[in-house]
């Protein structure tokens, strides 16, 4: 009924990459991917993940049309990290059919237990370092730049076949209009300030290559212990700060410094998908760029885009009993306005971070969305 193809060759990309706009024709809380930016994530030849990592990807065709994709993912740092033997599934699109998802499952299954994978988990777009997980709540709303989107069959899709949650992943909508902070919360960060003890700057662009060093640093530091996280190697890092540099508000990238050695940081973007709902075609040349530069630098940029998403916020271990990851917030909260953008998104937020759960909740923050990563045993021959 469904002819599976593994792709062989770089022309056979565009089918994959193409499938989303079939999907979700008509949806109007999809945001189009740009087409460059997916290529850019799945070239095996340019991104520094697949160094360590390698990908299985599969396509679906009936009567010539592609209705389905798949990739299976190894990554050896995740497994040499976490001493696991689990495979991953990502870039995960499917017509509501679900004999054609487990045919999909199926065969990146066999390929896993074909490399003596003992695990799937998923979805991963390709790891946790990028995009993932599968929107199990919030469908209500479009998401927010380099977050997930899925249409509700999904869900029942994967867990007919046999997934079941491995962890939920919670973003939090934050209006700095609306936010509250206790006076515990508040005395402490007046204190640290007053001190002296901890400041804030914004990131130093003419120094973007040492800036990116001392993040690492940090970045690698602060999530050594939390679920999935895998360090980055600094080619890997230092590729994805490149593609960031382009799209990055430096007054929204703050780092936090303890008598003058950096203790942590906190990375927030502007949300460009209210530009790129705007460019359906997801390709920026020649229309696409007209309209994004519109809405960018026009006269109705801040309208166009109002919204943030604090995208990783992380402190030294040495650092953290201090008390800097709120402060972070409230940093935000204050400048975010400032600089036209009085609505923040914090995510994700592991379900289990109950320190920052907590936080959140606590500064008037509610649970927007829930993404769900799911897992299944796989039995070896």
């Amino acid at each position: 009924m469904y002819q599976l193809k593994s792709i062989e060759k770089s022309s056979e990309w565009s089918d994959f990459i193409n499938l989303p706009w079939d999907i979700y024709a008509g949806d109007p809380h999809w945001v189009p991917p740009l087409r460059v930016a997916v290529r850019d994530i799945l070239n095996t030849e340019k991104n520094p993940f697949f160094k360590h990592a390698e990908i299985f990807p599969l396509l679906a065709y009936k009567d010539g049309c592609c209705v389905g994709r798949i990739a299976g993912i190894i990554d050896q740092n995740h497994n040499k990290f976490h001493n696991e033997k689990t495979a991953f599934f990502g870039f995960f699109e499917c017509i509501n059919d679900q004999a054609l998802t487990n045919q999909l499952l199926d065969k990146v299954a066999n390929w896993a237990k074909s490399k003596g994978m003992t695990v799937l988990r998923g979805p991963m777009n390709p790891s946790t370092n990028h995009e993932c997980g599968l929107l199990i709540e919030g469908f209500a709303d479009s998401p927010t730049f380099m977050n997930t989107y899925n249409p509700p069959y999904y869900a029942i899709l994967l867990e007919t076949w046999g997934l079941t949650k491995a962890k939920d992943l919670f973003a939090y909508e934050l209006d700095s209009r609306q936010a509250q902070f206790s006076e515990k919360l508040l005395a402490r960060a007046e204190q640290l300030r007053q001190t002296g003890q901890v400041t804030f700057r914004t990131i130093n662009m003419n120094d973007f290559n040492g800036e990116v060093e001392r993040i690492l640093e940090v970045y690698n530091d602060a999530w050594e212990s939390n679920w999935g996280f895998v360090p980055m190697e600094p080619e890997e890092f230092r590729h994805m700060a490149k593609e960031m540099r382009g799209i990055l508000d430096p007054e929204l990238l703050l780092i936090a410094e303890v008598k003058g050695k950096i203790a942590g940081f906190a990375l927030t973007i502007p949300d460009l998908n209210q530009v790129f709902k705007k460019v359906r075609s997801g390709k920026l040349f020649p229309i696409g760029l007209i309209k994004l530069l519109w809405h960018l630098r026009g006269p109705g940029k801040r309208k166009t885009i109002n919204r943030c998403r604090i995208l990783t916020l992380g402190i030294k271990k040495e650092y953290q009993p201090v008390g800097i990851g709120p402060l972070l917030y409230t940093e935000y909260l204050r400048r975010g306005p400032q600089l036209g953008y009085p609505i923040g998104e914090a995510s994700w937020v592991l379900e289990d971070n109950i320190p920052m759960n907590k936080a959140l909740q606590a500064m008037g923050a509610h649970r927007s969305k829930t993404y769900r990563i799911y897992d299944r045993p796989l039995e070896l021959p």
